[in-house]
């Protein structure tokens, strides 16, 4: 049962989705994070691998180790996380290991998320923890921030490439 309202729901995602911004406004993909205990925010991230370069600094990963800091506790049994993107494999991994109570995401992932869309790690009775899904939230404005990026991207390279024939 969900524990917030739509207003709830919309709020925290739209903060996850500020943290998407951060993400993008430093070269990364545009994911974003925010991880919610007794409706304070108390763990937030956005992806830095390129920034990192390390493998895991994931937009979740990062919520999740914040709130655990924070907490002082491994253990985020009634924490919810609000995340822009499906989580990948990885990401549901540590998202069972920290026993999250729910997660609720904006755009599912064709290529990675493991969530609902290639796999269902989150509801997964072979698991010692299952978590709620709500999918689907702000799920445009979550999608668009990933499609306007990768084709600015694109766009960029294109013209890279014209640039470096004409030369």
């Amino acid at each position: 049962m969900k524990e917030f309202s739509i207003e709830e729901i919309n709020h925290y995602m739209n903060e996850a989705i500020q943290e998407a911004k951060k993400a993008e406004a430093i070269g990364e993909v545009p994911i974003g994070a925010v991880l919610v205990k007794e409706k304070e925010i108390i763990g937030r991230g956005h992806n830095q691998r390129e920034s990192s370069q390390l493998a895991a600094s994931h937009a979740e990963m990062l919520a999740i180790e914040e709130a655990n800091k924070k907490i002082k506790n491994w253990r985020l049994e009634e924490c919810h996380l609000f995340v822009t993107l499906e989580p990948c494999v990885m990401c549901s991994g540590a998202i069972v290991l920290s026993r999250l109570k729910s997660v609720y995401y904006g755009a599912a992932d064709p290529k990675g998320g493991a969530v609902r869309t290639l796999m269902t790690v989150l509801e997964d009775d072979r698991l010692n923890h299952q978590c709620e899904v709500y999918p689907g939230v702000l799920e445009e404005e979550c999608a668009e921030l990933l499609t306007s990026f990768f084709r600015t991207l694109r766009e960029k390279k294109k013209a890279q490439k014209k640039k470096e024939k004409n030369e």
